[in-house]
């Protein structure tokens, strides 16, 4: 089983999908121990020697001056998961969970938290024996962070809340015995440390991100399957009109879709065609797909520096021998992003339906009229186009920006939020629903060459009998979402990027 070594500072998107996807061993480097256990000795001694820390021995947000004796520092912690575990709705699916443990593990280790290491041990012994806290997937504005989500995560370590183990939905204490683990005690600022923090919000965009980087691959291998069903011409991608314009996720985009279309014999075919330009929804993929690409890249240098973030507060800087109350709770980077992220997501998605509806349209792709022989008594991808309108049109509503919102939480003290749990949460549904659409378009694509009678490229013609081996041709009506499924499940599986590498057709 493979592990990954956690020190608060390499953590990497891949890193969070894979740790997401599948279980496997994650330890915690003993220098990062150390620093931990450094920190945790400052804020025993500042606590012995008296000192005012926020949240360590005041109260919380507007009674942060509010002074508690040192007999009740323990209670207060527990006191704060408890009334903070205020979530609600859904739970959120245990991939997403499994990438808050790893992330709230990781930024605690950075050391600056004031935290025992015993708390990111058991954050660790959770996922590594597979036992998920159940956290409400609404409840947070991503002010002084996800703190209704992440107090849902705290309960299990303190034997409440729920959680699943072994498939089974246990109380927190039932769970960790399952485990073969104790509740903890929390100590002075662990409490706070836990729940402080963007780990709910930057979990979901990381996932975003690793799920929509191998859309936007997979959108110029679909494009162009779509570009060989309609017959369209390759000029368009011609290296020298995006090198002018050097936008570099365009330039990708129009060089993958050249390599995939090499040697085809429908590019052949344009030598001297008086076709001169397509819809756009072809001759403008470079430009749809860079854009997206482009995008995706600004969130994901927002999210890698935010997985090996310093994000509750106050901080311990326990070599300057100094507490700091900040905001780098604050989820502001991560609401923009994940926003920007659902666009890149949906424009994909809005391109894709329009090829499908090119595809499918006899007075434009020149085929049989919805993709089918014997229309009427087989209505062929007629509805599957209907799914994909569906699904752009939710798009555009669920893109509608969370993180120009606010509304003003306990008491105007945190007067200005970020809403970056929902940003996040949408951004991953609109993911969702452009692979599905793109799903749609690969059948359509697929389909529609059936009915040419010419050879593609030698990386095309491989992922056509990829396709065919799992979906045949659609030759007479049946049931629908099982290929839409299927087709979600073969590009969510990458293979299809990996016969195009394997054929060198990709950038």
């Amino acid at each position: 089983m493979k592990i990954l070594e956690l020190d608060g500072e390499h953590l990497t998107i891949e890193n969070v999908a894979e740790i997401a996807a599948s279980q496997c061993i994650v330890t915690a480097a003993s220098l990062a121990r150390s620093k931990v256990e450094k920190c945790r000795r400052f804020v025993e001694k500042a606590i012995d020697q008296g000192r005012v820390i926020y949240g360590v021995n005041t109260g919380f947000g507007k009674f942060s001056d509010v002074r508690i004796r040192d007999d009740l520092l323990e209670r207060l912690q527990e006191n704060l998961v408890m009334s903070h575990a205020a979530g609600v709705g859904s739970p959120l699916p245990a991939d997403v969970v499994r990438a808050i443990l790893l992330l709230k593990a990781n930024t605690l280790l950075r050391g600056y938290s004031g935290c025992r290491f015993e708390i990111i041990e058991r954050l660790l012994a959770l996922l590594n024996k597979n036992v998920l806290p159940i956290i409400p997937e609404k409840g947070s504005v991503g002010a002084s962070g996800d703190l209704a989500p992440l107090a849902h995560l705290a309960l299990v370590l303190i034997g409440k809340g729920e959680a699943i183990c072994n498939g089974q939905k246990l109380n927190g204490a039932d769970a960790l015995k399952c485990a073969g683990l104790e509740r903890i005690q929390l100590k002075a600022k662990e409490g706070l440390a836990l729940l402080n923090g963007t780990q709910v919000s930057t979990a979901m965009s990381a996932l975003a991100i690793s799920a929509l980087e191998s859309l936007l691959v997979h959108a110029d291998i679909i494009g162009a399957l779509s570009t060989e069903a309609l017959k369209g011409t390759p000029s368009a991608f011609d290296q020298r009109i995006h090198a002018v314009r050097g936008l570099k996720g365009q330039i990708e985009s129009a060089q993958n879709l050249r390599n995939l279309l090499e040697g085809s014999e429908n590019v052949a075919s344009h030598k001297d065609c008086p076709k001169i330009q397509d819809a756009y929804s072809l001759r403008c993929m470079p430009q749809v797909h860079g854009s997206a690409r482009d995008a995706t890249a600004f969130c994901r240098s927002v999210i890698s520096a935010e997985l090996n973030s310093a994000t509750d507060n106050p901080l311990i800087f326990h070599d300057d021998e100094v507490v700091l109350s900040g905001g780098n709770f604050h989820a502001q980077p991560i609401s923009t992003a994940a926003d920007v992220l659902a666009i890149a997501a949906a424009q994909l998605a809005n391109i894709s339906e329009r090829r499908i509806e090119y595809m499918l349209d006899p007075a434009t792709s020149e085929m049989a009229g919805f993709l089918t022989e014997d229309g009427g008594l087989n209505s062929g991808f007629m509805i599957a186009q209907v799914t994909a309108a569906s699904l752009v049109s939710e798009n555009k509503v669920l893109c509608h920006p969370a993180s120009v919102d606010s509304i003003p939480t306990s008491a105007n003290k945190e007067d200005f939020v970020s809403m970056a749990a929902l940003a996040a949460r949408k951004a991953l549904d609109v993911v969702q629903n452009a692979e599905y659409v793109l799903a749609i378009e690969l059948l359509c694509a697929v389909q529609g060459f059936d009915f040419k009678n010419q050879r593609s490229s030698n990386a095309l013609n491989a992922i056509i009998r990829e396709i065919r081996a799992e979906i045949p041709h659609w030759d007479q009506d049946r049931i629908m979402y099982h290929d839409i499924e299927t087709a979600r499940n073969i590009i969510k599986s990458q293979k299809l990027i990996m016969i195009a590498r394997e054929s060198l057709a990709l950038a």
